[in-house]
């Protein structure tokens, strides 16, 4: 009768698959296989994976730089009727009076499109009644 011991084989067991193991952690780490192998594929894909799914669990801290608007913030639209409509923000405007506040209006305006004459202006205003800027209807000359 023979015996066996039984310790043996299983204790070498995991110290021959750990040797299996490492090799291929090494050979992932210093990038040795080969294009179109499944090693290399599975590579390929564990990169992939963090790429897409690190944003989720890091927080990189980048964001967006707030854009900070110049004082006389115009906004330029045709108005339908063959003249031009400009929104400009109640900051570039200090005036109190209404010529006062068309001569500011008039002083914006022209830098941008050259001689023109106001037909109208209105105050755009806040749910509070402060008014947050101005609508403008000019004509070219």
């Amino acid at each position: 009768m023979q015996i066996v011991d039984i310790s043996a084989t299983t204790s070498s067991a995991p110290s021959l698959r750990m040797k299996g193991i490492w090799p291929t952690i090494r050979s992932y780490i210093f990038w040795q296989h080969e294009r179109g192998t499944l090693h290399y594929d599975i590579m390929v894909t564990l990169i992939l994976l963090f790429l897409f799914s690190s944003p989720y669990w890091i927080n990189f801290n980048d964001k967006p730089v707030p854009r900070t608007l110049h004082q006389t913030d115009v906004v330029v639209t045709l108005d339908g009727q063959g003249g031009l409509l400009y929104e400009i923000s109640a900051s570039a405007v200090t005036g109190t009076n209404d010529g006062s506040v068309h001569d500011q209006l008039l002083h914006v305006i022209e830098p941008i499109s050259g001689a023109v004459s106001i037909v109208r202006y209105e105050g755009i205003f806040d749910h509070s009644g402060k008014v947050q800027g101005y609508r403008v209807w000019v004509k070219r000359q």
